[in-house]
Formats: structure tokens, C-alpha cells, sequence
């Protein structure tokens, strides 16, 4: 009994730690490597040509795609959007990790970052960040509107993956226009994931629902994102676990079953008249 309990108190210990953790620098490098490397997957096969052709657009574009989630959610709270470029540091980390993806010798900076080893590293880094992000951006909003929970939930979100609501401006600076590429189309397991975060920690923070120590909420919430965006995504191939979940849930309560039973009933008498008319 004993050692359980120092069991829990250990981790509890270590679960403190990690709301501790300083971002800067190396979960800010983890952060900007993987966008560099998004944006230059998503320029396919003609990604160097483009680099050296528009530099200022790649550039400008990588740096919208790291700094999303915080111009965004600045831009809907009433503050300047452009603040996230005030932090320098931020900026040459960023714009040194853009440098390296695009126009080191022999293309070795590219080549390392999607080394699976190096990838799956920063990714769990990522992952830290991004519970990071979603948990300041709550924090931030209940602030200031502390009763309005869908705001705390929204600005969660787009400091999570903000990228993924930025993905039109940041390809119409690269001069492509993608109108079908909006995020509440098809929203990514991303969104939906920082969505559930969001939502984990609106109700660690504004009830009573949730027991359990906020650190212990805080590393489970980091547990969530590394298993289902690493583990089941780069390991197992897994990219949408929540899609079993969607579509029982649109079947009960949108429309799913009615459409089915409506379309059944049509058939049926449809094939009762085409059956009246051979006869």
C-alpha cells in the first residue's frame, strides 16, 4: 500500500514537473521542423524548384503555417495578429529550421529531419507543444470571457492546429488556390483531437467533473495526442481512429437512420409498382 501510494506521489511529482517544461528552444525547433517539412511535402515533386524560384513566398508561408495557432486566436480575441512575430528568438529558430529544410548542400537538412528516427522524435516533441498550446490558448480565453466556454474551446483549438485553418492563405501565397482545402469541410483527426483537449481542460478548469489533479489531466492529455498522432498514425497507419465513433454518432442524431429508413421505404415501393406493372 505503501508503495503504491509513493508510486502516485512520484508521478504526481513528475506530472508537475511537465506543466513546468520550457518550450524554448527545443520543442520550438521540434514545432518549426515539422512545418517546414509540411509545407515542403505539400509543394510536391517541385518543391526545391519553387524554393529557389520564390524564396520570399516559401518563406512566408512556413512562417504562417508555425505561427498559425497564435494569430489566429489573437485575431478572434481583439489583439494585434501579428503578435506572435514579436518574439525574435521564435522568428530566427524558425526561419533558420526553413532554411535548413530548403537550401542545405545536397539537401542533407531535409533528408535528416525525415530520417524516421529524427521524425518520430520531434513528433512526440510536437505533440508536448501542442498540448502546451491548446492549454494557454483555454487559460487565455477563460481570462477573458470566463463563462463562455465555446470561446475557450475555440481558441484551444487554433492554437492547437491553427495551420489547418490557414491552409488556403498559406497556399494562396505559394499562388495556389485550394477553396476545397477548408478545415471545417473536412476537419483533420488533428482538429478533432485538440477539440477533445480543449474540452478535457475547459472541464478540469471551470468544474468539478474532473477530479483528478490538473497535472495528472495535463499528462494524460500529452498521452492522448502522442498515442493517436504518433503511435497510431506513423506506426500502425492509422489516420482516422475516430472515424467508427463519427459515423455511429451521425447515424443516431444526424439523420443517419431516418435517411436509411427512408431510402429502404422507397425502394420497397418502388419495386412493389414495378412488380404491379409487369403484372
Amino acid at each position: 500500500m505503501g508503495r503504491r501510494t509513493m508510486d502516485a506521489e512520484s508521478f504526481l511529482e513528475f506530472a508537475s514537473q511537465v506543466t513546468k517544461w520550457k518550450m524554448y528552444p527545443y520543442f520550438d525547433v521540434a514545432h518549426s521542423v515539422l512545418c517546414a517539412l509540411h509545407v515542403r511535402d505539400d509543394l510536391g515533386p517541385g518543391a526545391l524548384a519553387f524554393s529557389r524560384k520564390h524564396p520570399i513566398s516559401c518563406w512566408l508561408s512556413t512562417m504562417l503555417v508555425v505561427f498559425a495557432g497564435g494569430m489566429l486566436s489573437a485575431a478572434l480575441l481583439g489583439e494585434p495578429p501579428l503578435a506572435p512575430l514579436k518574439n525574435t528568438q521564435q522568428l530566427v529558430i524558425a526561419s533558420a529550421v526553413w532554411y535548413l529544410v530548403f537550401y542545405t548542400p545536397f539537401d542533407i537538412g531535409y533528408s535528416i529531419a525525415k530520417f524516421l528516427p529524427v521524425k518520430l522524435v520531434f513528433s512526440v516533441m510536437k505533440e508536448i507543444y501542442r498540448c502546451k498550446k491548446v492549454h494557454d490558448g483555454v487559460l487565455h480565453a477563460a481570462k477573458l470571457y470566463p463563462n463562455a466556454y465555446i470561446i475557450m474551446i475555440l481558441i484551444g483549438t487554433l492554437k492547437g492546429n491553427g495551420a489547418s485553418f490557414t491552409k488556403i492563405i498559406e497556399r494562396l501565397l505559394r499562388g495556389v488556390w485550394t477553396p476545397t482545402s477548408i478545415e471545417t469541410l473536412q476537419p483533420s483527426f488533428t482538429t478533432k483531437a485538440c477539440i477533445i483537449a480543449s474540452v478535457v481542460f475547459v472541464l478540469d478548469i471551470k468544474s468539478d467533473l474532473i477530479s483528478a489533479p490538473h497535472a495528472f489531466v495535463y499528462v494524460f492529455v500529452i498521452g492522448f495526442f502522442i498515442y493517436f498522432k504518433v503511435f497510431s498514425s506513423m506506426i500502425l497507419g492509422i489516420h482516422e481512429p475516430m472515424l467508427p465513433f463519427e459515423n455511429l454518432i451521425c447515424a443516431i442524431f444526424f439523420g443517419g437512420i431516418f435517411d436509411y429508413t427512408t431510402k429502404a421505404f422507397k425502394s420497397t415501393k418502388d419495386d412493389k409498382a414495378d412488380t404491379k406493372k409487369k403484372d
